[in-house]
C-alpha cells in the first residue's frame, strides 16, 4: 500500500514467516497452481518462508486459526476468494485471546471469482485496474512490500441470534441473488457475475421490508435526541476476551432510536452496505470508500426501476460512473449503523458473499 496522510504502518519483519491458508476448489480451481507459478518464487525473493495450508472442505480455514497457536508465524495470508477471509476474520475472532490475534497481518491473494477485497486493495494502492494474473502479482508485490495498516470491521447480529464479522458487505434482494444464483457457474471466473446478472434480471424480484440507518452526518430535519454513543457500556465494564460491544446499536426486538433514519420506501429490489470500494474486481461500487474510514457505504435500490435502468446502472457500476447517472431509484448514504428487517424471509441475505437465512439483521 501507498501511505496517505494521516495512516500509520506497520512493516513485516526480515526474515518474515507466512501461514498460507489456500482453498483449491475456490474459482477457477487454479489457486495452488497460480500460487506455486506466481507468487512462491516472489515470497522467497522477499524473504518470507511458507507454510501452506491447503483447505479440505468448509469451515477447515475457520477452526484452523480458532485453535492453532499462530505465534509462530508474522502473517495469515488467504489464497482464495472472499469467503475463505471470512471464515478467516470469524474464526480469529472466536478466540479467547482475538484481542491480540486481530492484530496480526492478513493478507489476501485472490484466488476467488469475485476478490472483492484483493480489487479494492489495489484501488487503494493506487494501481491501475487489473485482473486475474496481473492482480495476483500486485497483491504479491504489496505482501513483498510488508507494508500494513488498518481494515474496519462491520459487526452485524441476527434476530435469531448469530453474531458476525464481516470486511465486504451485507447484501439483500438483486445482488445478493446474482452473487448466489451464479455459484453453479464457478468455472467461469468473474464472468459468472455477467451471467447471473442477466438470468436475474429476466425474472426481476421486489423485496418487501423496513430499513432504517444512523447518518454519518445528521440529515436535515432528523431529530437528535442525544449522541449514540450514549450507550456505550462504562469503561472497563467488558470482560477480558468478551467481543466490543455493539454501542451504536439496541436490541432487535426494540425500535431504532428516535435519531435514526428509517427509509420511507418500503419496496426494494437490492439493498447493499459495502466496506470497500470493489464488490468484484469489475464492479467499484464505492469509489469514495477507503480501508478504515469507519464508514458503512449503504445503496439501496427502490421498486419500481425498469431492467434496462438497472442494466445501466450495473455496466456503469464497472467505472464507478453509477451514481452520475441520477437514477432516481438509486440512493446512497455513508451510515455508521444500519438495520434491515424483512417483511417475509424471501430473497437471499448475504454476508461477504456468503448466503445467510433471511431474517432481521443490523450492523
Amino acid at each position: 500500500l501507498s501511505p496517505r496522510a494521516g495512516d500509520s504502518y506497520g512493516v513485516l519483519p526480515r526474515p518474515c514467516r507466512a501461514l498460507v491458508l489456500l482453498n483449491p476448489q475456490s474459482g477457477t480451481g487454479r489457486a495452488l497452481e497460480d500460487f506455486q507459478a506466481v507468487v512462491q518464487p516472489m515470497l522467497a525473493e522477499a524473504d518470507i518462508a511458507t507454510t501452506v495450508f491447503v483447505t479440505e472442505r468448509p469451515h477447515h480455514a475457520y477452526e484452523k486459526v480458532r485453535d492453532e497457536d499462530l505465534s509462530q508465524w508474522d502473517t495469515v495470508v488467504v489464497m482464495a476468494g472472499d469467503g475463505l477471509l471470512y471464515e478467516v476474520v470469524n474464526g480469529l475472532m472466536e478466540r479467547p485471546d482475538w484481542v491480540d490475534t486481530m492484530k496480526k497481518p492478513l493478507c489476501i491473494l485472490p484466488g476467488g471469482s469475485g476478490n472483492a477485497l484483493a480489487a479494492s486493495i489495489n484501488h487503494y494502492a493506487g494501481n491501475d485496474h487489473v485482473v486475474k494474473k496481473k492482480l495476483l502479482t500486485n497483491c504479491a508485490f504489496i505482501l513483498c512490500k510488508g507494508l500494513h495498516t488498518q481494515m474496519d470491521l462491520v459487526s452485524l447480529s441476527t434476530a435469531s441470534g448469530k453474531r458476525l464479522f464481516s470486511f465486504l458487505g451485507f447484501g439483500w434482494g438483486f445482488i445478493s441473488d446474482v452473487d448466489i444464483d451464479s455459484e453453479k457457474y464457478r468455472w467461469l471466473g468473474n464472468t459468472r457475475f455477467t451471467l447471473g446478472t442477466l438470468q436475474c434480471l429476466a425474472k426481476l424480484r421486489v423485496y418487501r421490508g423496513r430499513l432504517s440507518y444512523l447518518p454519518v452526518v445528521p440529515e436535515q430535519g432528523a431529530i437528535a435526541n442525544g449522541q449514540a454513543g450514549s450507550i456505550l457500556p462504562p469503561a472497563g465494564t467488558e470482560a477480558a476476551g468478551a467481543l466490543p460491544a455493539d454501542s451504536l446499536l439496541v436490541p432487535l426486538c426494540q425500535p431504532v432510536p428516535a435519531h435514526w433514519t428509517v427509509v420511507p420506501e418500503e419496496e426494494f429490489v437490492s439493498v447493499y452496505a459495502i466496506y470497500q470500494s470493489h464488490l468484484g474486481t469489475n464492479l467499484l461500487m464505492a469509489p469514495a470508500a477507503r480501508l478504515h474510514d469507519g464508514c458503512i457505504h449503504l445503496f439501496y435500490l427502490k421498486a419500481g426501476i425498469s431492467r434496462v435502468a438497472l442494466l445501466k446502472l450495473f455496466l456503469a457500476m464497472a467505472r464507478g460512473t453509477h451514481m452520475d447517472l441520477n437514477c432516481p431509484h438509486l440512493r446512497y448514504v455513508p451510515v455508521r449503523a444500519f438495520r434491515l428487517e424483512p417483511q417475509t424471509a424471501t430473497g437471499i441475505m448475504t454476508v461477504d458473499g456468503e448466503a445467510l437465512a433471511c431474517e432481521p439483521v443490523q450492523g
